[in-house]
């Protein structure tokens, strides 16, 4: 089983735009895929969207707010054991069955 962590657990930015990196953590045996999901599309842009994490590697994700009016948002990593033979980290999602879940609140303020 995954065990992926992501440092700091949750982010603030301005409301009237900016940055925020997170970072994703692999404490586990094996290779890690996953997707990041957002509650607000219309203000937020997630790069990547999909990613691979190596054993005992890290994988940032940055988080850009457009301008937009002060809100609470959430952020949701989903995440599996890559298939060993997946080329892209968006195929190897699709093998995920069952994917974990961590959620990262975002405030914009």
């Amino acid at each position: 089983m995954s065990t992926l962590s992501v440092d700091p657990p949750a982010g603030a930015v301005p409301a009237a735009g900016g940055k925020t990196t997170h970072t994703l953590a692999n404490a586990g045996a094996a290779k890690v895929v996953f997707k990041v999901k957002s509650s607000n599309n219309t203000e937020y842009r997630l790069q990547p969207v999909f990613g691979f994490v190596e054993p005992a590697g890290q994988a940032p994700i940055e988080v850009t707010r457009l301008a937009g009016p002060p809100k609470e948002d959430k952020l949701v990593i989903e995440y599996g054991d890559a298939p060993a033979d997946a080329a892209t980290p968006q195929d190897a999602f699709k093998g995920v069955a069952a994917p974990q879940k961590i959620t990262v609140p975002i405030k914009a303020e």
